[in-house]
């Protein structure tokens, strides 16, 4: 059993290097990590909401009843006519 208790032992000794923090070091930690993670969801929850409101809008544009009354863009061929001005 020796040899159990040496090999161990070598390992425990490869594995402290792994343990120490090294005080110097910033590192985001598991609040970055949380934080990321919140904003992340926001963003995707965000994007659900604009793409569920982007389906209800209507591209089609409604005829200007005030342009027809005066005679405006009734052209008949559906180019704009210049303003003169």
């Amino acid at each position: 059993m020796p040899d159990m208790s040496a090999s161990a032992s070598l390992a425990m000794t490869h594995l402290v290097p792994l343990a120490e923090v090294d005080q110097n070091k910033v590192t985001p930690g598991v609040l970055g990590f949380i934080v990321f993670a919140v904003m992340a969801v926001a963003v995707w929850g965000l994007m659900k909401s604009m793409n569920r409101h982007m389906g209800k809008v209507d591209f089609k544009e409604a005829p200007d009843a005030e342009a027809d009354a005066q005679g405006k863009g009734s052209a008949g061929n559906g180019k704009a006519q210049p303003s003169k001005g």
